[in-house]
């Protein structure tokens, strides 16, 4: 089964964002669970096939800390 894995990270106007690592898949969504159903709708849009795909979200969050 082909997998299909996104970097997630925060949006500067709030919210998450989607990218695909190697296929042409943007998405992005107010929450991380509007995020997993958008990414979904993105990927069964981009493969108009009907093959099951695993998908991977890996989520980046940067945090600054004073020292």
């Amino acid at each position: 089964m082909e997998e299909i894995i996104f970097l997630v990270e925060e949006s500067e106007e709030g919210g998450y964002m989607a990218k695909g690592f190697g296929v042409s898949i943007y998405t992005d969504a107010a929450t991380i669970e509007e995020l997993k159903i958008a990414v979904k709708d993105a990927v069964n849009c981009h493969f108009d096939d009907g093959k099951k795909r695993i998908i991977r979200l890996h989520i980046v969050k940067d945090e600054i800390i004073a020292a």
